[in-house]
């Protein structure tokens, strides 16, 4: 009986320790994950982050991180033919991956030339090498809506809009509209890509795919579209398919201007004792320096320095057209040169006669200067018959959005059935 007790005591004290028994849990620890930047493992390396200075360069660079003019010369002139190190400008970042040991030498130079695009030089084997590098993007479609107060880029400032995207939309609509003519209650939509470099960064602006404004009561269509895929060149075109694009530009500057002195053939002058001095040019008034751009394609026939009309360019278009460009701080193009419409060819100054900076417009039409403003000028070629159906049912997405601010709407199928509903 007492054996019997003994095992039951021994029993019961097994099983209560058994219950009261703690697991004891092992956390195993994570290791952290290595940080890859540039194809690279930056952990192994100790990472240099600086910005060029005002008189580095290159070899300077190198140097102060312990690489020798020897290795220098040679890296330099490995990778010539895809990085000129002597076109590396202060103000742009740059990274060095230099080794952990105590000598801290620089074995990798990244030069960012954006926030996108970096040129990576490895040199840290005896193999040197030179890659292109571009950040991973995403690009978002977005669309918004202005009224006109005072002028554009006000509106797209109270949009919180880069300029870049203002000036956008001024070389879009430049053959169609004047943005210095716009009216109080004037509006405009459009559809435009923004690019973000890790879902978060901004990284500039794409493609305007859309846009309308508003002007005098009357619906202004811009649809970007690529009408010939071999050459890839896209254009606009308004809702009907015809090109927004002029043969000629209003201005021969792009956006910034005021038209000081028009066209006129009976002016008077004070200075001259209130004579009739004809004045056979536009004159558009903006800051010296400001860029001076040709109205259409054509072919330098006169680039030189000359008397009252100081610095000036003469381009000729055909065998109709020329237009001549005056008063220039400095000349772009020679003679004998093809510049193409909206193609830099100088500079507003003060050169020759002129009482402040402007460019003297002058625009001849069968050798006989006229006033391009009162002109029915030539517009570029329409799309070909064989292309328009193809755009008409292009453009049924874009137009929706539009009309509707709606984004996205992926077919026109889908328009159709919300326009049945």
């Amino acid at each position: 009986m007492k054996k019997i007790v003994l095992l039951l005591v021994l029993f019961t004290i097994f099983s209560t320790c058994k219950k009261e028994e703690v697991k004891t849990i092992h956390k195993i620890e994570e290791k952290p994950k290595p940080v890859i930047k540039y194809g690279y493992n930056l952990d192994k390396f100790k990472v240099i982050q600086d910005t060029i200075k005002k008189g580095e360069s290159f070899g300077i660079i190198l140097d102060r991180h312990h690489v020798f003019y020897p290795k220098i010369n040679k890296i330099t002139s490995s990778v010539k033919e895809i990085f000129d190190v002597r076109r590396v400008r202060a103000g742009r970042p740059y990274t060095i991956l230099a080794s952990k040991d105590s000598t801290e030498t620089a074995q990798v130079f990244i030069y960012n030339h954006d926030r996108i695009n970096a040129t990576i030089l490895d040199f840290k084997d005896s193999l040197i090498t030179a890659q292109r590098f571009k950040e991973p993007i995403k690009t978002v479609e977005r669309i918004i809506e202005g009224k006109i107060y005072s002028n554009l880029s006000n509106t797209m400032d109270s949009l919180h809009l880069n300029p870049n995207l203002t000036w956008a939309v001024a070389d879009i609509y430049a053959w169609t509209l004047d943005f210095y003519k716009l009216q109080k209650g004037d509006s405009f939509k459009l559809v435009f890509e923004e690019k973000y470099i890790k879902d978060s960064l901004f990284a500039g602006y794409g493609d305007i795919k859309s846009a309308v404004f508003k002007h005098k009561g009357k619906d202004l269509y811009a649809f970007r579209f690529i009408p010939d895929t071999i050459k890839g060149i896209p254009e606009y075109y308004d809702e009907e398919g015809n090109m927004l694009r002029s043969q000629f530009l209003k201005a021969p500057i792009k956006f910034r201007y005021r038209v000081s002195s028009r066209y006129n053939l009976r002016r008077r002058i004070a200075y001259y004792g209130n004579r009739v001095r004809p004045h056979r040019g536009t004159d558009f008034a903006a800051n010296i320096g400001t860029p001076i751009i040709a109205t259409a394609s054509g072919t330098v026939t006169e680039s030189a320095r000359r008397g009252g009309n100081g610095n000036y360019v003469k381009i000729k278009h055909n065998s109709t057209y020329s237009t001549q460009y005056l008063h220039m701080k400095r000349r772009k193009v020679k003679r004998g040169q093809y510049v193409k419409q909206g193609e830099v060819i100088g500079w507003v100054g003060m050169t020759g006669n002129t009482g402040g900076p402007h460019v003297c417009y002058r625009f001849w039409k069968h050798g006989k200067q006229v006033d391009p403003f009162k002109q029915k000028l030539p517009s570029a070629k329409p799309l070909k018959k064989s292309i328009k159906p193809r755009y008409l049912e292009f453009i049924k997405t874009l137009k929706y959005q539009l009309d509707h601010k709606q984004l996205p709407v992926t077919a026109p199928e889908v328009i159709e059935t919300i326009a049945q509903n």
